[in-house]
């Protein structure tokens, strides 16, 4: 297996000084040098590029699950994100799965929008991550970059960048400048519900139309500020609307592909990819089982009535010691019913990769947004190699996984930076 991991990873540092013959010929050797590996070398090869490669994952819940589950003061949770059995991340899984870049979701709820106060609480989300970086400078660090990302890797260190899900706290254009100095570095425009920027994917009512005059003006203050404009979420009118009015390429930070689930418009439709291709943005791929196969979600709606029975029939609820027992039991038994798999989710990507290239996809994961969804073979942080390993097995190059691991979103992040440079 190391002469495999030397030989492979040495030709991969070589790879871009080659001529394009080269290329080919070296291209052709690693494949066959993987296609040649048992499977034993291939998972440890796999956990090699893990943590050779940055890894970034545009979408992890953290912030929220903290301060719905666990204290009500972002002071209160020192430690928590270290080492917990709750949740889906924490420092010694991400450490171990070789994550380095989790954008933190800076997720506003959408009742937010008929109370007010949501730009309050999106900087007390702000704070709380800025609390986790100062109070663990041997673990974690902000990053507002891809070249900061870079630098904290050198270091050992997993950056913290931020993503607001949710564009309802930008109330005037001004607000715009106020969140990207404050560090957010995309923006989900809308949620759940319509709001004041633009249609939601998930509401009904068709507010605005796709994107708002106010919407547009958001959009082109985006590109001002150096805020990617994240696409997931929105409803299609507001998706071509966005591509029209932006100068620079956009990203959908969690969705997947609409083909595995007919009619659902949270998920990307082929000629919606396509123009986020010709855009030059990237769709970070959401791993809950029900964006990844619309089979799964008729079985787990059918199950839970299953598992609903059962917990009445031995008088017990979800909440109880025994309810939890029995449900993780149920689980899994039914785990091939409940949860997607690997396979699913490289269909996903495989299928962006035939329609507009490798150079357009990467890892949106919804870890610790998704509730009990993941698939099997990726439920937490620490299972990002099961997926690389994956990919290998299909065929995919190591240069190709570095794109999807991080290159690509980084390449849209440094045009977005670059743009608003100018």
């Amino acid at each position: 297996m190391m002469k495999y991991t030397l030989l492979l990873l040495a030709g991969l540092f070589f790879f871009s000084a080659c001529s394009t013959e080269k290329q080919v010929e070296e291209t052709a050797k690693k494949q066959k040098a993987v296609s040649e590996m048992s499977d034993e070398e291939l998972t440890a090869f796999a956990d090699s590029l893990a943590h050779t490669f940055i890894i970034a994952d545009s979408h992890v819940d953290l912030p929220y699950r903290l301060t719905t589950r666990f204290f009500k003061l972002y002071r209160e949770y020192i430690g928590i994100p270290i080492e917990s059995e709750e949740g889906d991340f924490d420092y010694v899984r991400a450490k171990k799965g070789g994550l380095d870049a989790p954008f933190m979701s800076i997720y506003i709820p959408a009742d937010y929008q008929k109370t007010g106060g949501g730009k309050q609480y999106a900087d007390s989300l702000i704070n709380m991550i800025e609390v986790i970086a100062k109070e663990h400078t041997d673990k974690f660090a902000l990053a507002g970059s891809p070249a900061e990302v870079r630098a904290n890797f050198e270091k050992g260190l997993i950056s913290l960048p931020m993503g607001m899900e949710n564009g309802a706290p930008i109330e005037t254009v001004e607000d715009v400048a106020y969140f990207q100095q404050k560090g957010i570095r995309y923006v989900t425009l809308t949620h759940s519900k319509d709001n004041k920027i633009c249609d939601s994917s998930y509401d009904t009512t068709g507010t605005n139309g796709g994107l708002s005059a106010f919407g547009k003006e958001v959009v082109k203050e985006m590109n001002k500020q150096g805020i990617m404009v994240d696409i997931s979420h929105v409803s299609d009118e507001a998706f071509y609307q966005v591509m029209e009015v932006t100068q620079v390429p956009a990203i959908a930070s969690h969705s997947s592909c609409r083909k595995y689930t007919p009619g659902w418009e949270r998920n990307m439709d082929d000629d919606m990819i396509k123009k986020l291709g010709e855009n030059g943005g990237v769709i970070q791929i959401n791993f809950g089982s029900t964006f990844l196969d619309s089979n799964i979600k008729k079985q787990r709606d059918s199950l839970r009535g299953v598992r609903d029975a059962m917990l009445a029939e031995a008088g017990t609820t979800l909440e109880d010691s025994l309810g939890k027992a029995m449900v993780a039991e149920f689980n899994a038994t039914n785990k091939d019913m409940l949860y997607a798999d690997l396979d699913i989710v490289a269909n996903h990507i495989d299928h962006v990769v035939e329609l507009i290239g490798v150079d357009h996809v990467g890892f949106g994961s919804d870890f610790d947004g998704v509730g009990d969804s993941l698939p099997n073979g990726l439920k937490d942080v620490s299972m990002y190699p099961n997926l690389i390993k994956k990919l290998l097995e299909r065929g995919y190059t190591p240069e190709d996984i570095e794109k999807i691991c991080f290159g690509n979103i980084a390449r849209v992040w440094s045009q977005v930076e670059a743009f608003a440079a100018k």
